[in-house]
């Protein structure tokens, strides 16, 4: 209220002002007196200001013609003026608009018109980097590889969108099969952005799988240093694939390379089965027992495993069962009541011919365990104790229609391997294998009751009988043998 009042008051103030100049001005004397073309013109002091003020309007009315004049002659002549920007504004609002309809067919599925949207787009803007992209993107939708590929090639030439341009080709030749040329582009790719989570998943995948493990650690230590990795789980892939790196050059020999790859891979990460026995094995061709028997047990602390059994029988292998059943006891202290260390108890007693004690380490694990491993050894057990043919056969036909127990699973497709690997054989999934039992049952063999006679024999009356045939006596199976029947589990342990 103030404001308006006060700007009615400057408004009569001015107002006020030129009145009484006016006045003064229409009061003085003199005035100015122009001659042109021999006319005399004698203007008084009024009249002057009024002439000046005219003459002011008319020059800045000349200076505006001339400069429209000049805009117009640069239009013609191709230079940026304002009638240019007038009408580059127009096409670019033409073009933005273009864009945006080429990206919403493209979110809804429509490659094909995303593809004409993207070329009126850039028959408008001139950013390569926004049309080229939509074209690419567009162009894979549709089908069309070749004009992706074509488009992918021009996004690597501009240092802007090079990185794009090139992940864009990995794709397509991860697409393709051609696997080594995705990889360098995955390692170019990944040398313009570092920090890229999704290139160092895709060059990690590729460099485990051509067993570039030198590489693939980098790359996981890579993932490491930019924060897309928590710390716990690089030491457990570090592991992974150094153990891949020692078992890759491992033979017969050892050579000193792979042991310190194995060492190295226990050492990141002392739970790893495969690892920790590698290592036991190397520190044992080093000459070391004691070091392998302390990796042994700790290992072992962490998950009893048949393998950790395997290579602790290593360490002395050429000792006697009893001696063996007594240093044994360094690792069957560990855990005692785990299913594993009682399954390696009992074995241990029967190799050693003391078999109410292995029925004792086997307690009820035979009743209450659904896999294969207690049943033979019940069956061994019982053998071993003189029991009846037909006992026998009883706890080897339930070995043969009972799963296998636990075994090396990957955790995200559950399919069975016959031994440790980083990989998935089947979902190519890296670091997914445990040792577990099976969530799928196994289905048991039809034909096991019939091949019973193959494992266990004939009964004892059959054999005595004059119909006897030589087919017959070939299938026997000495008392010897049946004690080696538990190999069904191919637990590969050499405590046996």
């Amino acid at each position: 209220m103030l404001w308006s009042l006060l700007k009615i008051l400057i408004f009569v103030a001015v107002i006020a002002a030129l009145a009484l100049g006016a006045g003064m001005l229409l009061e003085m004397r003199g005035g100015l007196q122009i001659t042109a073309a021999g006319t005399e013109y004698t203007l008084g002091p009024l009249q002057s200001v009024i002439a000046l003020v005219a003459l002011v309007v008319l020059l800045w009315l000349l200076l505006k013609l001339v400069s429209l004049l000049v805009a117009t002659w640069r239009f013609l002549n191709g230079d940026e003026t304002a009638l240019s920007r007038f009408f580059d504004k127009g096409r670019e609002k033409r073009g933005y608009k273009a864009l945006a309809d080429g990206m919403m067919a493209l979110a809804s599925g429509e490659g094909r018109l995303a593809m004409a949207k993207a070329a009126r787009a850039a028959k408008y803007l001139e950013k390569p980097e926004l049309t080229d992209l939509l074209t690419a993107q567009a162009a894979e939708m549709a089908g069309d590889t070749r004009k992706a590929a074509e488009t992918y090639k021009k996004l690597v030439t501009n240092e802007a969108t090079r990185f794009v341009g090139v992940r864009g080709i990995m794709k397509q030749k991860l697409a393709e099969g051609d696997r080594d040329t995705a990889r360098k582009l995955a390692e170019k790719a990944l040398a313009l952005r570092p920090r890229h989570e999704e290139t160092q998943d895709v060059l990690l995948d590729l460099q485990a799988r051509a067993q570039d493990w030198a590489g693939a650690r980098s790359t996981l230590s890579a993932k490491l240093k930019s924060g897309n990795l928590p710390r716990d789980v690089y030491k457990r892939r570090d592991a992974v694939l150094a153990l891949s790196e020692a078992r890759e050059v491992m033979d017969e020999d050892m050579p000193i390379e792979a042991r310190e790859r194995a060492i190295e891979a226990n050492r990141l990460s002392p739970d790893l089965v495969p690892a920790a026995a590698l290592a036991a094995r190397a520190h044992i061709a080093q000459g070391k027992p004691r070091l392998a028997v302390r990796v042994l047990k700790k290992a072992w602390e962490a998950q009893p495993h048949p393998d950790l059994a395997a290579a602790f029988a290593a360490i002395a292998p050429d000792e006697s069962p009893a001696e063996r059943l007594k240093r044994f006891q360094t690792l069957t202290r560990i855990n005692p009541q785990d299913p594993e260390t009682r399954l390696l108890l009992a074995e241990l007693n029967i190799v050693a011919e003391d078999f109410p004690e292995a029925r004792r380490a086997l307690g009820d694990l035979a009743e209450k365990a659904a896999d294969a491993r207690p049943l033979t050894l019940m069956a061994a057990i019982e053998r071993g104790e003189g029991a009846e043919d037909k006992v026998v056969q009883g706890w080897l036909a339930r070995a043969l229609s009972a799963p296998r127990g636990p075994q090396w699973v990957c955790d995200n497709c559950n399919h069975i391997h016959a031994e440790w690997a980083p990989f998935c054989e089947f979902c190519h999934s890296f670091d997914t294998l445990s040792w577990t039992t099976p969530k799928m049952p196994e289905i048991s063999s039809a034909m096991g009751g019939a091949m019973l006679p193959l494992i266990a024999g004939r009964l004892e009356d059959q054999r005595a009988t004059p119909d006897e045939t030589p087919e017959a006596e070939e299938v026997e199976m000495p008392e010897a043998e049946l004690l080696e029947a538990e190999e069904v589990t191919e637990d590969g342990r050499e405590a046996k």
